[in-house]
């Protein structure tokens, strides 16, 4: 365990909780760091505390199919995760695995319960964040079954440019591998690969390794013109 590393203000935790609060918040937190490739929990796992990233960035996916995972989101610095095993069954129905290291604030849910029943703000913020997550799973779940592969990958796209931002070099601010953007659209490795690469030659977007850059953002909208984004 790594102490006394978050600064008591930038996790979603922190940031929405009572002032008063935060003494409680530093006395029961416990803060480590993650590596890439390793996971925060496996669905099906016990739900035994809520997770908030302080730094880094962690996808969050399912098992979707015998031999396929669905990447539902991702994670990055301010966020929560966890929070879908707060049902009544008290399991995780996702899993969360970090795809490039850094550092996690975690609390047990005994603290997180008490921390609900004493903030009322934060509680609200999270019943915010948890029909967020719904109102986004519907719109994925609607595009898989509607969408051209192409759609999707554009849309994908958009979505990661909004979520993380350019880089200095004017690529989206996040390196994925192959593998995990097909998971991110629900698309077989081999069906992204070619979307990328027609993509590619039209001029919509530039690849180098896995940095991605769009060069027409226009086009991209054009294909998910039934898209929810």
């Amino acid at each position: 365990m790594i102490k006394n590393t978050c600064d008591l203000k930038s996790c979603f935790l922190c940031k929405f909780c009572l002032k008063d609060w935060l003494p409680a918040v530093a006395a029961n937190r416990q803060n480590f760091e993650i590596k890439r490739g390793r996971q925060l929990f496996k669905e099906g796992d016990p739900v035994n505390g809520i997770y908030f990233i302080y730094s880094g960035i962690v996808k969050v996916h399912k098992r979707w199919g015998s031999e396929k995972e669905l990447i539902l989101r991702f994670a990055k610095r301010g966020d929560v995760v966890g929070q879908l095993g707060l049902g009544k069954e008290a399991v995780y129905p996702v899993s969360a695995t970090a795809i490039e290291t850094g550092l996690i604030c975690y609390v047990d849910m005994e603290f997180f319960e008490s921390t609900l029943n004493i903030n009322n703000g934060f509680t609200r913020r999270l019943l915010g964040v948890l029909a967020d997550d719904l109102q986004e799973s519907e719109k994925r779940m609607r595009n898989l079954a509607h969408m051209p592969v192409k759609g999707r990958v554009a849309q994908a796209l958009l979505m990661l440019k909004n979520q993380f931002g350019i880089n200095a070099e004017g690529y989206i601010n996040i390196e994925l591998s192959r593998q995990d953007l097909a998971s991110f659209t629900g698309a077989a490795y081999e069906s992204l690969f070619r979307v990328m690469n027609e993509l590619a030659d039209e001029k919509v977007i530039a690849v180098s390794g896995k940095h991605i850059s769009i060069s027409d953002e226009s086009e991209l909208f054009k294909l998910t013109s039934h898209v929810d984004l």
